[in-house]
């Protein structure tokens, strides 16, 4: 089990772009959903945890990693990082060598067997001999969600992974979030879809300029509007619904408030 935690983290670009404020914040194996307007430092965060980025105060430890003395190499075998953009990960003219291309790096076993069995994981194994940008965008979404997946890593931190994604691509990618996190794998997704953070992530964090404001359930989260408007955000469109209708505790999930009504209905 991988745990990344921040302690007293704060970072800047330079002196007129400070990112990060203080930010004590530990990831537990789970999904945890890191949200927050543009701008609020949630990408830098995740950059943070592989040591991409390094501290300019704090530390970010990754088990009993320092990151400011561990390299990138070390820290990816730990922590796998799907950016934002899919073409800053895919560059390889095979799919299947693409993904294959992190465990071979890291000096595994079988990587191309790796590689293909992440391919089936996210539903893209037919497609293993297609060149990456002969895939809509859904696809490489998940395509870079494999080349993690094949580092076989303790823990994940996936930017805005739902990007482009239709329903069916939603809902496979909750079901895949929900799979790593009961294997005890640390999960961090940034995400600005509400809808998608309630069915699949157990915690949410928010920032704002660069400070957590809110560290809780989505429930406890969704009903704290005056958090959710200084960072920009809105509860998912259930729980507004939830409230329109009277229903007496916060309700993040359509299931939820199936349930919610149907036992209102028996009172």
């Amino acid at each position: 089990m991988t745990r990344i935690r921040f302690e007293g983290v704060s970072f800047r670009y330079d002196a007129d772009r400070p990112a990060l404020h203080d930010v004590d914040v530990t990831f537990e194996p789970g999904a945890t959903a890191v949200v927050g307007a543009n701008g609020a430092g949630k990408s830098t965060l995740l950059r943070l945890c592989v040591g991409l980025l390094k501290p300019t105060a704090g530390r970010v430890r990754v088990d009993d990693l320092d990151t400011r003395d561990a390299t990138v190499a070390t820290l990816a075998r730990r922590v796998g990082l799907v950016f934002q953009d899919p073409a800053d990960q895919l560059f390889r003219p095979r799919l299947r060598d693409d993904v294959a291309f992190g465990p071979s790096n890291l000096g595994l076993d079988d990587p191309d067997g790796a590689a293909l069995a992440a391919l089936e994981r996210v539903g893209l194994a037919a497609v293993a001999d297609v060149h990456p940008y002969e895939l809509g965008l859904a696809e490489r979404k998940l395509a870079t969600i494999a080349g993690v997946l094949a580092m076989d890593v303790g823990a994940l931190a996936l930017d805005e992974p739902t990007m482009g994604q239709d329903a069916g691509g939603g809902r496979r990618l909750a079901e895949l979030v929900g799979e790593l996190a009961a294997e005890g794998r640390t999960v961090v997704v940034v995400s600005h879809d509400m809808g998608f953070v309630a069915r699949t992530c157990t915690r949410v964090v928010v920032l704002a300029a660069g400070r957590v404001r809110a560290d809780g359930t989505p429930a406890e989260v969704f009903a704290r509007d005056d958090v959710l408007a200084a960072a920009g955000l809105a509860p998912p469109p259930v729980t507004l619904l939830g409230r329109r209708l009277g229903l007496p505790h916060t309700v993040v999930t359509l299931d939820e408030l199936v349930a919610a009504v149907r036992a209102r209905q028996r009172w």
